[in-house]
């Protein structure tokens, strides 16, 4: 169309706002779920019934597995590629075998040999269903699933690698304030060197928080480096797992 001979202008096309942004915001909005679930499935586990403490962990690992599935996000992203298996095969022998000499030598050394003295462990085969059953099947698997699993692809998304490792790590060490209310009461070395009273046990647990936000950081590491999550499980099992029967073993010398 023209005015007095001349093309009019074309209309101002209106820019729509971007929506670069959004896929971040749906990130930051799945770490605060997972947070929020891990926290509630803490808290029911350690300060409810006692069937409560042996089903709350493993299903809601995976009831977040399948929620972030739903959410679109890949086996690849969760650490449960069938195609990353090899790689996380060979950096679990690996893990596995170094936790077993550390121990042994551990053990073998009278200083470090007070600390596997665990009531816990007092007795063989009790500590036997512990390693094989117990932890791998109510802690190791169901913790990785949601740690190195489910919030680590979560993190990833919303933070990157950095957010992985420093977010991950720190909320895997509070995860185990609950488990550890009654740490130095129940292992002879902790009490010898912390004490049992109201500051042994604040120590127990700062302990235990640091000790396990920096084994966090390292089954991130494995998780990162081989991409799946066989590597932290075989070695956070191996650090429970072959624990327990190294704490019974010494009981039994020690003590039997």
């Amino acid at each position: 169309m023209t005015v007095d001979g001349e093309l009019a202008p074309a209309p101002a096309i209106r820019r729509l706002p971007s929506l670069a942004w959004l896929p971040r915001f749906h990130a930051w909005i799945d770490v605060g779920v997972v947070v929020a679930v891990l926290v509630t499935t803490n808290m029911v586990a350690h300060f409810t019934t006692v069937w409560a403490s042996v089903a709350t962990v493993p299903i809601a690992a995976v009831v977040l597995v399948a929620m972030m599935r739903h959410r679109g996000m890949r086996w690849s992203e969760l650490g449960l590629s069938p195609r990353q298996w090899k790689r996380g095969t060979l950096y679990s022998v690996a893990a596995v075998g170094l936790v077993v000499a550390v121990v042994g030598v551990g053990i073998a050394l009278p200083f470090t040999r007070q600390f596997f003295l665990s009531e816990r462990y007092a007795t063989i085969s009790g500590a036997l269903v512990a390693s094989m059953i117990v932890i791998p099947l109510q802690t190791v698997i169901p913790e990785e699933l949601a740690f190195r699993g489910v919030l680590h692809g979560a993190l990833e998304r919303a933070w990157g690698a950095r957010g992985v490792f420093a977010a991950g790590s720190l909320l895997f060490g509070l995860w185990h304030i609950a488990s550890s209310l009654g740490l130095t009461s129940g292992n002879a070395g902790l009490t010898a060197v912390l004490g049992g009273g109201v500051w042994g046990q604040v120590l127990g647990i700062a302990g235990a928080v640091v000790a396990t936000a920096a084994a966090g950081f390292v089954f991130t590491w494995l998780r990162s480096r081989s991409g799946s999550i066989l590597a932290p499980i075989a070695l956070h099992w191996s650090l429970n797992g072959v624990g327990a029967l190294a704490a019974a073993l010494v009981w039994h010398v020690t003590v039997a």
